[in-house]
């Protein structure tokens, strides 16, 4: 795929996930998706046995905290030390702490509260959209797309998106499970950091063909 097609996709990608998540958000506001919510909380919680528990709380707690700066500090480390592409390196820090400011400033947008009716564990702060699904998005998402171009086989390419595809998953459905998020949560959280995922990466490509094109003159 060339570069246009890549810019291409990267924007369609951004403004679609933005148009998906202002419909949630606005499905949200107006109290029509709790039937939705409902079905999927009842339909996951039943679902609840102590091994069970014991897994998604370590995807809950894979997903924030101490471990998100871990996994951070070692792909900052990795692409600074080891690739030394800085340009990469911005792209990262971009999409990560960018996604943790777009969280906070649309929580306290819609200010929703957690659901209340079967908490395994506590929670703090509003609902929506979810900041566990939307820092993993960001993370695994961003992480994925670095990485891509540095595996050279078929075999390593599909690991690293299988990988990021059930961290990004599991951690979201470990919220719902876990009684501290609704499904359109979760939903919207993913939505919102994919467009802020997309549109990163279209910058990205288009700053990178820029300097390709100065280059060339």
């Amino acid at each position: 795929m060339n570069l246009k097609m890549q810019l291409t996709w990267a924007f369609f990608i951004s403004l679609l996930s933005a148009i998906s998540f202002g419909a949630i958000a606005l499905l949200v506001t107006d109290h029509k998706v709790v039937q939705f919510d409902s079905e999927i909380i009842s339909f996951i919680q039943d679902l609840e046995t102590p091994s069970l528990t014991n897994i998604m709380k370590l995807f809950t707690f894979v997903g924030g905290g101490l471990p998100v700066v871990v996994v951070t500090v070692i792909i900052l480390f990795f692409l600074y030390k080891v690739l030394h592409h800085r340009s990469e390196l911005i792209l990262f820090i971009g999409v990560v702490v960018g996604s943790v400011i777009l969280n906070e400033t649309l929580k306290l947008i819609f200010k929703r509260a957690r659901p209340v009716l079967h908490r395994i564990i506590e929670a703090n702060g509003f609902s929506f959209p979810s900041g566990h699904s939307m820092a993993a998005f960001s993370l695994y998402g961003v992480v994925a797309f670095l990485l891509w171009r540095h595996i050279s086989t078929a075999l390593g390419r599909s690991m690293l998106i299988v990988i990021s595809i059930v961290m990004i998953i599991m951690i979201g459905i470990s919220r719902i499970y876990l009684g501290v998020h609704y499904p359109s949560d979760v939903l919207g959280g993913f939505l919102a950091s994919g467009s802020w995922l997309a549109i990163s990466i279209w910058y990205y490509q288009r700053y990178q063909e820029r300097r390709y094109e100065a280059k060339a003159i």
